[in-house]
């Protein structure tokens, strides 16, 4: 209850003490320090996907800006020679104000990544951009098979459909690239599943659909019992370990990634960096508040 209670009055609490929190989960506001940790990273064998920190953003103006920024990074992460790829959240270039330029946004930055033969993964967002970053996917995959990528959530009542649905943009050699996550955000129970269990059960459901229509997954996950679950999966139907790789979130978790790595698995981390650090880790807390008791001891106990 008092985790809960943490969670519930963060986003009024000062940002200096979330920070002493958040500094473990986020490599810094700098591309410097993005740079830094995934550099760490590649030197143990993991994979990255460098992430910029922002979403929801209110002007046009700011769609421009995070694109550029967006183009910078790519320029700068690819002369540093860092083994990754990158992520993004649409409504960082405005698609619930304008679809259209959120769309140029998006493809200008996946044509950069494009040129540089790497990849774009489109962060799915809460369920009223669903729909939306779906087309965005459908056109730019059009335009860039092998340079674009989504995110599904498994406690959505409706991504096994999706899945199904999206699978005719398949091909042997083109397997459409997927992460699969739990998800985060908040909905209600008529269009996500809300019960520990179940949401594991459909985690390993739509799984299993990618490995037997070999879509290619990110098997997005912290939870041991859905890690084992993806063994049994793998070791079913016999997949190659360059078909999928496991992902997971900077700062979390890291003796488990270690033992996926261990198994000869491909690991990537997703590491968000930048000034907009503050709703990414309410988003974080509040999605497991056990992770507020970070704060006390930080606040009670230096280092």
């Amino acid at each position: 209850m008092l985790n809960k209670l943490i969670a519930a009055i963060l986003p009024v609490m000062p940002q200096k003490l979330i920070w002493l929190f958040s500094k473990r989960y986020i490599a810094g506001e700098s591309l410097t320090t993005a740079i830094e940790a995934a550099k760490k990273l590649n030197q143990k064998g993991v994979l990255v996907t460098i992430d910029i920190l922002g979403e929801f953003i209110t002007t046009l103006d700011e769609a421009a800006k995070n694109r550029d920024e967006y183009l910078d990074m790519i320029e700068t992460m690819e002369k540093e020679n860092i083994d990754g790829n990158y992520s993004l959240k649409p409504t960082m270039f405005g698609l619930l104000i304008d679809q259209n330029i959120c769309f140029e946004h998006i493809r200008s930055i996946v044509k950069k990544a494009a040129e540089y033969d790497n990849f774009i993964r489109i962060d799915m967002e809460d369920s009223q951009c669903v729909d939306l970053e779906i087309e965005i996917f459908r056109k730019i995959k059009a335009e860039f098979p092998k340079n674009v990528g989504l995110v599904v959530q498994a406690y959505l009542k409706r991504t096994l459909s999706d899945l199904q649905d999206m699978t005719d943009m398949q091909s042997d050699n083109n397997p459409v690239n997927f992460r699969l996550c739990k998800g985060i955000y908040v909905e209600s129970p008529e269009i996500a599943y809300k019960n520990y269990q179940e949401i594991n059960e459909h985690y390993l459901e739509d799984l299993e659909y990618m490995f037997k229509n070999n879509l290619y997954p990110g098997i997005a996950t912290h939870d041991i019992p859905v890690v084992e679950g993806a063994y049994q999966l793998i070791e079913k139907y016999a997949i190659p370990k360059e078909k999928y790789e496991f992902q997971m979130l900077y700062g979390v978790r890291p003796e488990l990634r270690q033992s996926i790595l261990d198994k000869g698995n491909r690991v990537r981390v997703y590491i968000p960096y930048g000034k907009q650090w503050m709703g990414y880790s309410v988003r974080r807390i509040k999605e497991n508040p056990k992770m507020a008791s970070y704060i006390l001891k930080a606040l009670l106990f230096r280092g």
